[in-house]
């Protein structure tokens, strides 16, 4: 049976067995992710296998893997880990806790003891962690410069920036990806500017990084550095600077947005359509925050073709119900951009739909009175002597007078 069989369905006792007892270190590796991800904070036995792997594997991979599950986990994993040998104190207040992990972090002689407390500090979030994680940035296990890295990025002080910086140069990738992480998710002026140059980083993890941080600027300064993504070589590097296009332009204050719109536009039209669309679709199906359904929706009407794929304009189509009001209008307003006859049958299927909502039927009937026709007339000249909602009716009114009313 797979570890993701046993994760999935929440068999513990042999995923943790499997973590303790397989004779592949990159199963025992694999397991003790998974019972970070999937475990209970409060199963003693889930800790202890992570514990035990933490301190007895002969893999340090495996002793890494079991150190970050017990951060992932929760609870006072990590703390106990330390506690083994250290004497902390595992229920210690918490400044006492973080001058005591502070005190492990500077001076334990076992590297993974040094990323524990590196992963605890970060989870505890406390200022006064911040001097003796820097202090750890030249830490000459790499694995600990990374937590440190990634501990100073949860934390969120700017005053590491320039220190986090510098580990971008470091000789290790994974410590380099941690530092940006790092800087990331500071997101400060000087945070996203030293990530610009990683978006022409040999390493394709790293340009995408960079790329997904980007997305946090509250200026237009890093889109045209984002549009040269959108010629990445890597689908998923492209893809991810699409995204953070519009994350700028949801990001950007008032005074702002009016620039950041005004660059995004420009350079999303001259990409290639496959790298655009795709992601703006995603964007507008799958996003939680009405304001990046209204940035993917508004985009979609300007970036696309005069006649769309298919995929766009039922994407458009769809968002004329969408639960945010803007949203719907924004859709109804890109879809007078468009043409085609595909346009004018998909708004025709909608406006006739009994079962679709009011407000979408009259968005529809108010976009054919772009895009449409003598089909599109005929439909909203009968919608206009037909017992639908007045709302409805209204839209198809106003419509058929764009479009030189009913032919005698």
């Amino acid at each position: 049976m797979s570890l993701y069989t046993l994760a999935r369905d929440g068999d513990m006792e042999q995923l943790t067995d499997t973590a303790k007892n397989s004779d592949s270190a990159a199963v025992r590796r694999r397991a003790a992710e998974m019972l970070g991800d999937v475990g209970d904070p409060e199963d003693d036995r889930t800790m202890d296998v992570l514990i035990y792997l933490a301190r007895e594997d002969d893999e340090e991979a495996v002793r890494a893997a079991a150190v970050d599950g017990l951060d992932e986990l929760g609870g006072n994993g990590l703390e106990r880990l330390i506690a083994k040998e250290t004497g902390v104190d595992p229920n210690a207040a918490d400044w006492a806790a973080v001058r005591a992990f502070a005190k492990v972090l500077g001076g334990a002689s076992i590297p993974e003891y040094r990323m524990a407390a590196a992963n605890a500090l970060g989870r505890m979030g406390d200022s006064d962690a911040v001097g003796p994680l820097a202090k750890r940035l030249d830490d000459p296990d790499p694995r600990v410069r990374e937590r440190a890295c990634l501990a100073l990025g949860r934390i969120g002080d700017p005053r590491v920036v320039g220190r986090l910086q510098a580990k971008l140069d470091d000789d290790h990738p994974a410590v380099k990806a941690a530092a940006a992480d790092a800087l990331g998710t500071i997101a400060n002026g000087k945070a996203l500017a030293a990530l610009l140059d990683l978006l022409d980083d040999e390493n394709v993890s790293l340009r995408r990084l960079a790329a997904s941080a980007l997305g946090n600027a509250s200026s237009a300064k890093p889109v045209p550095k984002l549009a040269g993504a959108l010629e990445d070589e890597h689908d998923t590097v492209r893809r991810t600077a699409v995204f953070s296009i519009i994350e700028l332009l949801a990001n950007a204050p008032t005074k702002q947005s009016h620039a950041v719109r005004d660059a995004v536009i420009s350079e999303l039209q001259d990409a290639d359509d496959e790298t655009v669309l795709g992601p703006l679709v995603e964007i507008l199906e799958d996003a939680t925050q009405a304001r990046q359904r209204r940035n993917a929706v508004w985009f979609l009407g300007r970036v696309s073709s005069a006649e769309p794929p298919k995929h766009v304009l039922h994407a458009l189509i769809d968002a004329l119900d969408d639960d945010d009001k803007m949203t719907a209008q924004f859709a109804a307003t890109s879809i007078t951009n468009l043409e085609g006859l595909q346009v004018e049958s998909a708004l025709i299927e909608l406006v006739k739909d009994d079962d679709a909502s009011v407000e979408a039927r009259a968005k529809a009937a108010y976009a054919l009175g772009s895009v449409g026709g003598d089909r599109a007339r005929e439909t909203l000249d009968a919608i206009t002597d037909s017992d639908v909602d007045k709302q409805i009716r209204k839209r198809a009114f106003a419509s058929l007078s764009k479009l030189g009313g009913v032919r005698q």
